[in-house]
């Protein structure tokens, strides 16, 4: 009588044997990077494991290194170079077949190839693009790459870009798979067989967080003309120097330890008397006597050195705020209670 073949093992199933494999301490600092329903399923498919075989455990592990040297090799140069390397190890059916589950299992994003480039070619390869493939490319971008890019594109685009970014939601892969068949003629190509997230106000908000104070404008002034609503909704979302008015006097006070002397005359320099009185009240007399002073002093200055010391400040702001320093109130939050 023929013995029946075993079915091949699933994803999980694999997952259980590798932790089990690795023993408990391990498994335990694995299982604190996943989540409680894939905890729960791994925990499952552990207390249905009775007896593993020596070779069947062997092809896991030996899976498992294989996927993580491909990763590494993704990292390193990119799929084309992972699957070139993989296929002089393992064969090219092997290498195809390893890329193939790694990207679909790992979800890699569209346009990883672009991530990689530096951003004065990335702005020369896009410029000519058509706004929404702009828009696409760019919510693919860490912000502050992307910041670089809406800063060097022709002002009558910036605007657009934006809006489409804010407006963006789930791109399908055929749409991805199409930009990217196009963009592979100048450089290599990164297909996703999932659906994919990226855009939307939160992403255009923190790409405008990074721009300069110029481009910053240029483009909030657009979208108001353009869409108000969208406008409203971008600039409740982010902190812009006049801003620094909606912080308590000690965050005030915490932020002024951090500033240049010279940055915070020129930033007063270019904003209304409210600001400036809000500042001058968390110094002391002095303090706010020679900032006054350097203020007069210095006469007038450009616009352009007035947005940087102004930017400057913000980014301080900024960052106290991420480390928890201080907190700033924005528009439609709820107020805080001391």
């Amino acid at each position: 009588m023929l013995q029946s073949k075993k079915a091949p093992l699933t994803g999980r199933q694999k997952a259980a044997i590798f932790l089990v494999s690795i023993g408990s301490d391990v498994s335990s600092e694995v299982f604190k990077h996943l989540r409680e329903d894939e905890i729960e399923q791994l925990t499952f498919e552990i207390a249905r494991v009775d007896k593993i075989e020596p070779e069947e455990r062997d092809r896991v592990l030996q899976e498992f290194q294989e996927m993580m040297m491909a990763q590494e090799f993704i990292q390193q140069g990119g799929i084309d170079y992972a699957r070139d390397v993989l296929e002089r190890a393992l064969g090219t059916q092997k290498a195809i077949d390893i890329v193939n589950r790694l990207t679909s299992s790992l979800q890699v994003r569209p346009f990883d190839f672009i991530r990689r480039t530096d951003p004065s070619h990335l702005l020369n390869f896009i410029q000519g693009e058509h706004p929404q493939t702009i828009a696409l490319i760019l919510a693919y971008l860490d912000p502050q790459k992307a910041a670089l890019i809406l800063s060097g594109l022709n002002h009558q685009i910036q605007a657009d870009v934006a809006k489409r970014i804010a407006q963006m939601d789930r791109t399908s892969p055929d749409v991805l798979r199409e930009v990217e068949r196009v963009l592979e003629r100048k450089l290599s190509t990164l297909a996703s067989e999932d659906f994919t997230s990226a855009g939307g106000i939160d992403t255009i908000v923190e790409v405008l967080n990074n721009v300069d104070r110029g481009t910053e404008k240029i483009i909030i002034e657009a979208l108001e003309e353009e869409d108000p609503e969208l406008a409203e909704e971008i600039k409740k979302r982010m902190f812009v120097f006049e801003d620094i008015v909606l912080l308590d006097d000690r965050s005030i006070q915490k932020v002024l330890r951090e500033v240049d002397t010279q940055d915070l005359a020129k930033a007063l320099k270019g904003v209304d008397a409210e600001v400036q009185e809000k500042i001058y009240r968390n110094m002391s007399k002095r303090a706010s006597s020679l900032l006054r002073e350097d203020m007069d002093f210095m006469g007038p200055i450009r616009l352009r050195d007035v947005e940087e010391s102004q930017q400057k400040i913000v980014n301080i702001i900024r960052k106290l705020e991420e480390s928890g320093d201080i907190i700033v109130a924005r528009a439609g939050e709820e107020e805080l209670v001391v």
